[in-house]
């Protein structure tokens, strides 16, 4: 049988012989330590605690060979204490690059020891096949670009729910980790939605297949009244402040929407989302690339990809697709989920008395017979 810890022999005389200016017994005692706890058959509360309390006082004196010796043995052994852990990552070196390697979990002390010595360690975490749930919402929290790519590039990590809902939110403004995200095949095209405008041709027509299949189950209200009208009147004067302020008008949007992506290239795509939206004819649309902007107008290429991005949109689905881009909620649906309480616990109720003639009867009559007399 293996011995235990507590059949360890005493080495409290080896503790204070280290403590002498010319013998250094420390890197021995905690090689030693570190074998007689791994070997153990028994490692209960005792057992654990006074290792941590050993080999934690040992680990920040001990030189950098004997540091990466025990990290490598600890580092991968389930029972280790995670204070025992962040201490090796605080030490640096070959004791950091093993715990971050092998540990099975990351806590969130051994992942602040690691980013606290060395800021540029993020990504190399979240860049590990293994990574747990609270070790990637503690990455996720620190809202560095470089641990955002990272992790939106690790195919083992499962992004959905809140977590994935915070980096597409940070990838409206960051091109980079857009393109990231919508290259993986693993997110639903409805979770990638607000990414539209950066999708390639492909993710862009199932993006808006899936905002047809939310847009069918709801009410559409109807288009503004006289739209294409407004609108194209604007665009043949070119007045562009005019037609976007009319736009904006008309579907309650935020001011300045257009400039809600990054990539000013892109805003005529947005426009043209808008155009659906508003529920413009296709000839409508046509007359304000050719009138609206001459650059635009110039290019025969990028009017036709306007008019295709404008055939694949159905109304509905471009206005589910808008409040997503713009991270925006259109106002008859704010009023329809606005929470209005039907005889709450202190709403007053109503104490009207009806008379009894007005009182509905009690179940509808029915037609009586008359009885015959003889």
């Amino acid at each position: 049988m293996s011995p235990s810890f507590d059949d360890a022999p005493d080495l409290s005389g080896l503790i204070e012989l280290s403590r002498l200016d010319n013998l250094d017994l420390k890197p021995v005692i905690l090689r030693v330590q570190t074998d007689l706890f791994l070997s153990a058959t028994v490692r209960d509360r005792k057992t654990v605690s006074a290792f941590a309390s050993l080999a934690g006082g040992l680990i920040p004196i001990v030189d950098d060979e004997t540091a990466e010796i025990v990290a490598r043995k600890l580092a991968p052994f389930p029972d280790t204490p995670p204070a025992l852990l962040a201490a090796l990552v605080e030490r640096g070196g070959g004791a950091r690059d093993a715990v971050l390697a092998q540990a099975p979990i990351l806590t969130p002390s051994m992942i602040q020891a690691a980013l606290t010595e060395d800021s540029e360690l993020g990504p190399a975490i979240a860049s590990r096949h293994d990574l747990g749930r609270s070790t990637l919402a503690d990455l996720i929290a620190r809202e560095d670009a470089t641990i955002d790519r990272s992790l939106a590039a690790n195919p083992a990590v499962n992004l959905q729910g809140e977590m994935l809902a915070r980096l597409v939110a940070r990838a409206r403004k960051a091109p980079d980790l857009a393109r990231t995200l919508l290259a993986r095949q693993d997110l639903a095209h409805s979770d990638v939605a607000p990414l539209f405008l950066l999708a390639d041709e492909t993710r862009r027509e199932a993006i808006g297949h899936a905002m047809m299949a939310t847009a069918a189950l709801r009410p559409s209200p109807p288009a503004p009244r006289e739209a294409g009208a407004v609108l194209t009147g604007f665009s043949a004067r070119g007045d562009v402040a005019g037609f976007v302020a009319a736009l904006t008008e008309m579907l309650g949007l935020p001011k300045g929407f257009l400039a809600a992506t990054p990539d000013p290239s892109l805003r005529y795509e947005l426009l043209t989302v808008a155009l659906r939206a508003a529920g413009l004819h296709e000839e409508e649309a046509v007359y304000i690339y050719l009138t609206l902007n001459e650059a635009v107008a110039r290019s025969v290429d990028r009017v036709f990809d306007l008019v295709k991005l404008f055939r694949t949109l159905p109304r509905a689905a471009a206005r589910d697709l808008l409040a997503a881009i713009l991270d925006w909620t259109p106002q008859d649906r704010a009023a329809a989920t606005a929470h209005q309480p039907y005889h709450a616990p202190d709403a007053p109720r109503p104490r009207v008395q009806a008379s009894a003639s007005e009182r509905p009867p009690l179940r509808t009559p029915l037609p009586s017979r008359q009885r015959q007399t003889t």
